[in-house]
């Protein structure tokens, strides 16, 4: 089998050309040259690609995860919006009922911008942003078949281009290649202890199709509409109305076990109309589709843990969906991926690839972002009725209930929202919520009694609906 020796100064492989493979090569090329090993060959243009067969639903990027972005690729953000994208205000441009049924009023007072566009789009600004490097060299149509080395070091990487087999050798080998990893098999194949896993599956199926926004609604900055469902009624049902480059609608519906959706036409405005609120079903009614429906069912919320293994093999990184995959309606996985990249450019500023114990280091700090996630993810999941074999701990049970009535709390109370949403934006761990801005509101009550329905203002109902 041929050989192939990367020198130069230090040497990093990425496998995997997903957001987080981006990300993570754009945090290491101040302090290594990055080989990026993709199994597709990428699209020149923002499209859909085999690899990110999830790219259809409806996707945003929270508020810390547009800041990652940019300390990760200044101006990364202002390049997406002059592609399309757009900066929202949250919650002032969004319309939204949470999952114990409150409607949020939409306070300007924060200062939470959401990054909302295709998937798509951004991919492509990304890709085009990061590979534009000359530190960074890209393979394409290649696949990695399994690590190089033992138990105590990862040395290289095996790859297969069309029908050659090679090794690329570097200093550090990252596997970001999402939700299918490979990574417990070939850790195994090293003789590694094993890792411990956990899965959370809600039975969450989403259906999506675009829609060409009403006429009216193209001038005005129409928000986003979003019906969360009720884990206390299973099977959860929600949507969300998501509008994007190209004046188009990306509509999301989703349903846990019993009540999911499916890719018939005739079905999908009557599951959106029989929402909890119509809302979305109303708005889209008399909307013109643009293609089919797209479902899936792959949503489970997933996490190895592998900041816990006894041992951990030097010059060996797991980033992104490649540790822990949430479902998607949390719209965490953008986010955790470029905070995961940031984790490991701050490590690395004090210390270079090659030194004994860096990998272990690295994904402790990659564990990080990805434990925020997931307790806010699995303290709702776990909810619906075979979700897991194992009960919520008293970690996320306590945070699912205080969870909800933070949400009670900062739907009527502009500085319990900020304090909520700087949570579920991912810029602030959970104990943000303890503090004085959410439990003085808790304890003195609301100011304003909840909303009755969805507070679209009379312009954009009369404009969506003419």
């Amino acid at each position: 089998m041929a050989e192939e020796t990367v020198t130069r100064r230090p040497t990093t492989v990425v496998i995997g050309a997903s957001a987080t493979g981006l990300f993570a090569a754009a945090a290491l090329m101040d302090f290594a040259d990055v080989t990026v090993i993709e199994r597709d060959r990428l699209p020149d243009r923002p499209e859909p690609r085999r690899g990110v067969p999830q790219a259809r639903h409806a996707h945003l990027v929270w508020s810390g995860g547009v800041k990652a972005f940019d300390d990760l690729l200044p101006g990364l953000t202002g390049e997406i919006t002059a592609h399309g994208g757009r900066l929202v205000h949250i919650m002032g441009d969004m319309v939204s009922r949470a999952p114990n049924e409150v409607w949020f009023r939409r306070f300007t007072a924060t200062h939470h911008r959401n990054l909302v566009c295709s998937r798509d789009l951004l991919d492509f600004v990304l890709r085009n942003r990061v590979l534009a490097d000359e530190r960074i060299t890209l393979r394409q149509e290649t696949s990695a078949l399994g690590l190089e080395g033992d138990a105590t070091a990862v040395t290289g990487v095996r790859i297969r281009t069309n029908d050659e087999e090679s090794t690329l050798r570097a200093d550090l080998i990252i596997d970001a290649s999402g939700r299918g990893s490979r990574t417990p098999q070939w850790l195994a194949e090293l003789g590694a202890p094993s890792i411990t896993e956990r899965e959370v599956n809600a039975g969450v199926a989403y259906a999506t199709r675009l829609y060409a926004a009403p006429e009216a609604t193209r001038d005005i900055n129409f928000p986003l509409v979003n019906v969360q469902a009720n884990p206390a009624k299973a099977p959860g049902r929600g949507g969300i109305i998501l509008p994007i480059e190209g004046n188009r609608w990306i509509v999301t519906l989703s349903g846990t076990r019993g009540g999911e959706p499916t890719d018939d036409p005739d079905a999908f405005i009557d599951f959106a109309l029989g929402l909890d609120d119509p809302v979305i079903g109303e708005l889209i009614k008399d909307a013109e589709p643009l293609g089919d429906i797209t479902t899936t069912r792959a949503t489970a919320n997933r996490r190895r843990y592998y900041e816990q293994a006894k041992r951990w093999p030097d010059g060996f990184l797991v980033l992104g969906d490649a540790i822990a995959g949430y479902n998607p309606v949390y719209g965490h996985g953008l986010t955790v991926a470029a905070q995961c990249a940031l984790a490991v450019r701050n490590v690395l500023s004090t210390t270079e690839p090659g030194q004994p114990g860096l990998a272990r280091r690295l994904q402790r700090a990659a564990a990080r972002p990805v434990a925020a996630a997931w307790d806010l993810a699995v303290g709702q999941d776990a909810q619906y009725p075979g979700a897991s074999d194992t009960r919520p701990n008293s970690i996320e049970r306590l945070l699912a209930r205080f969870v909800d009535k933070a949400v009670e709390t900062g739907a009527r109370n502009p500085r319990a929202m900020e304090a909520l949403l700087d949570v579920m934006s991912l810029e602030l761990p959970a104990t943000r919520l303890f503090s004085p801005d959410m439990l003085i509101p808790m304890l003195i009550g609301p100011k304003k009694p909840h909303l009755q329905g969805p507070p679209l203002t009379q312009t954009e109902r009369k404009t969506a609906l003419s």
